[in-house]
């Protein structure tokens, strides 16, 4: 059973299956040729959260353009998605947008979290960095998503982005919950009360 379910979604080449072995499995290999997903992966994981046991289902989609229909299909019903973005690559910046775009209007009630990943690249070579923080974050308050910078290789940042949607899913959730308690539920007939009813007529003797 899935309580919270998260899609990622961004450029090929983009570091989102990265991300998502680092998490789920906590490895990552450099050596390993690249593999393009198809369609989509799936991963699972349990964590507690504020007393509350979540379960995330993870969905890692394809990058690539030529899947991009199909990955509407996996982001169908997902309460929280992770856009991710290559901090060396200024066109990866670009392509979140678009899906940004997407989900604002196919999922409203989607929340949106911005992952700018392979932050040790640019921690080794500040050159490297082809997007500013400031942009990112002007963009960030404007859609109303938090951001987050990551690195699979190190694991940087990944389970606390992970973390801060479950606990941001379970205080939305109890939030709703109370909202519902504090609304009366209203009735189905009207009842007047009469403050001072008129006085009963005696009937004449005569």
């Amino acid at each position: 059973k899935v309580d919270l379910k998260v899609v990622l979604l961004g450029k090929e080449y983009g570091g989102k299956t990265s991300l998502v072995e680092r998490y789920i499995h906590g490895k990552f290999n450099s050596n390993a040729p690249y593999q393009s997903t198809i369609g989509a992966a799936f991963g699972a994981k349990k964590v507690s959260i504020q007393g509350e046991s979540v379960t995330l289902g993870i969905w890692d989609t394809a990058g690539s353009e030529r899947y991009e229909s199909m990955s509407r299909i996996y982001y169908r019903g997902a309460k929280a998605a992770i856009v991710c973005f290559d901090l060396t690559d200024s066109s990866s910046f670009d392509r979140a947008k678009f899906w940004v775009n997407e989900l604002k209007q196919t999922e409203e009630e989607c929340v949106v979290y911005l992952c700018g990943t392979k932050v040790d690249l640019v921690e080794e070579n500040k050159k490297l960095r082809k997007i500013d923080v400031g942009t990112i974050r002007d963009y960030g308050d404007e859609i109303q998503a938090k951001y987050t910078e990551t690195s699979a290789k190190t694991g940087f940042n990944i389970e606390t982005l992970f973390l801060n949607i479950a606990e941001d899913f379970v205080t939305n959730s109890r939030n709703k919950a109370t909202s519902r308690q504090d609304v009366a539920p209203s009735g189905t007939g009207t009842t007047l009360r009469l403050e001072n009813p008129p006085a009963r007529k005696e009937k004449c003797p005569c």
